[in-house]
């Protein structure tokens, strides 16, 4: 079946109104929960053949957090699909007035290469949930894990329902020529802004997930110890190809030195004197990040780290000391193993240099100062954080997860994830056994005039 087909066949199912009970979005977030929690090994598996990512940390990161959603959905959908009663007007009496959530209908859900199964069954679970059905478009960067997804896919749903498209850039462009009733992309900058060039074409929505150069503020006051070892965790994950992981630290000046003594001091720790020997250390997704991450690295600045293995596509942790703003790594999103670290004298100074730079996916502060960080997190636009840790924000379904300016549009997981893929309509029922004659001609300013007045004011 070609592309234009699947659309068109999903379109008309929709139309049937097969997807609306909520009976049924729970019996297929079920089956979807069932075929994830039977292939976990499965998964484990293609996951280590496309980014080397060991057992631990495929559930951990992926997995886990899938089932997560999709038992968050299971338990709140009910509720989430309801209407919702809002005060009615005076001058609309007699009437209820009330909120509800709609599914767009035929939904696109273009994923990236990087965590290849959150990125595509945490939407899809949003969408089916909302009462969608869906086109979901894996990486071809991830052909191992977007093969199972086809295959899993495929075992859970009819194709007029969800359906999973496999391949490169002809799909891509190809399912963009379509007309959808809403589109989710996750990836780069680039690709999203082509994805929502393509869907102006149409006036389709668009949810926008995309990277950036995410900072980690270190203060005087941060307690650097568990800094360090939680700055290491979040940047090295996934060999740095986490769009949320900290991209560079700024931290203040006065403790620059026990900073990076300590960084290098947590790598060892975690990693081992050779990381490229750690089993639990992954790879670089293909040969061109590869050599561009290669090409970041100033081999002066390096403290820690940098060796590589062209075979593996391995690159050793890496920490850059005393970074500047000129600097090749600081001119893209590094999305690798490269960690420059740059000073600040006076924490004003944060804020007028990343009023400078296009807006970050997220942030993290580290500090003791209470002050301090409700001011920041007030001042600093991103979009969103973590004070005193780095990337956990995204791993709830209570809170949700997207960018801001730069860094994308909208956001999702749990109950913004179901918003994101619903039209909110607004509604009054107005009742029959009475009607205000007020509102009609011929105007009866005398008799309605104080009436109105009081009823609008």
């Amino acid at each position: 079946m070609n592309i234009h087909d699947i659309v068109q066949r999903q379109r008309q199912f929709f139309r049937t109104g097969a997807t609306l009970p909520v009976s049924f979005r729970r019996e297929m977030l079920q089956r979807l929960l069932d075929a994830v929690n039977r292939r976990e090994e499965e998964i484990g598996a293609a996951l280590a053949a496309d980014l080397g990512k060991s057992g631990y940390e495929s559930f951990m990161c992926e997995t886990g957090l899938v089932r997560g959603e999709i038992r968050w959905m299971l338990r709140h959908v009910g509720r989430l699909a309801r209407a919702r009663t809002v005060p009615t007007p005076l001058a609309q009496f007699a009437a209820r007035s009330f909120r509800k959530s709609a599914p767009y209908g035929s939904t696109l859900i273009m994923s990236p290469w990087n965590y290849p199964v959150l990125l595509t069954l945490d939407p899809l679970a949003d969408a089916i949930a909302a009462g969608n059905t869906a086109v979901v478009k894996p990486s071809a960067y991830a052909p191992a894990v977007s093969a199972l997804l086809a295959d899993l896919i495929g075992e859970c749903f009819p194709p007029e329902y969800v359906a999973a498209v496999t391949g490169g850039r002809r799909e891509n462009a190809a399912l963009l020529e379509e007309k959808f009733d809403f589109i989710f992309f996750t990836g780069s900058q680039a690709v999203g802004r082509e994805v929502l060039r393509r869907a102006a074409e149409h006036l389709t929505p668009a949810v926008l997930e995309l990277g950036g150069k995410s900072p980690c503020i270190v203060d005087e006051t941060a307690k650097l110890p568990l800094a360090a070892r939680r700055i290491v965790f979040g940047k090295y994950l996934n060999c740095g190809q986490t769009c949320v992981a900290p991209d560079y630290v700024l931290c203040h000046s006065s403790v620059r030195g026990r900073l990076v003594e300590l960084l290098c001091r947590e790598v060892r720790r975690q990693y081992g004197e050779d990381p490229l020997q750690n089993p639990d250390y992954g790879r670089i997704v293909n040969e061109r990040h590869f050599h561009r991450l290669l090409g970041l690295i100033d081999r002066d600045k390096a403290v820690l780290g940098g060796q590589s293995s062209p075979e593996t596509l391995q690159i050793a942790p890496v920490i850059l000391d005393g970074a500047s703003e000129s600097d090749p790594a600081m001119q893209e999103e590094i999305f690798g193993p490269i960690l420059p670290i740059l000073t600040y004298d006076r924490f004003e100074e944060v804020y007028q240099r990343l009023a400078d730079r296009p807006k970050p996916l997220a942030l993290y502060l580290f500090s003791e100062n209470r002050p301090r960080i409700r001011e920041a997190m007030g001042r600093l636009e991103f979009g969103g954080g973590c004070v005193n840790d780095v990337v956990i924000h995204l791993a709830t379904s209570a809170m949700g997860f997207g960018g801001v300016g730069e860094s994308g549009m909208g956001a999702y997981h749990g109950r913004a994830g179901f918003e994101a893929f619903s039209h909110c309509k607004s509604i009054v029922d107005k009742k029959t056994w009475m009607d205000l004659p007020m509102r009609y001609q011929p105007y009866q300013k005398k008799l309605y005039g104080e009436l109105l007045h009081m009823f609008l004011r």
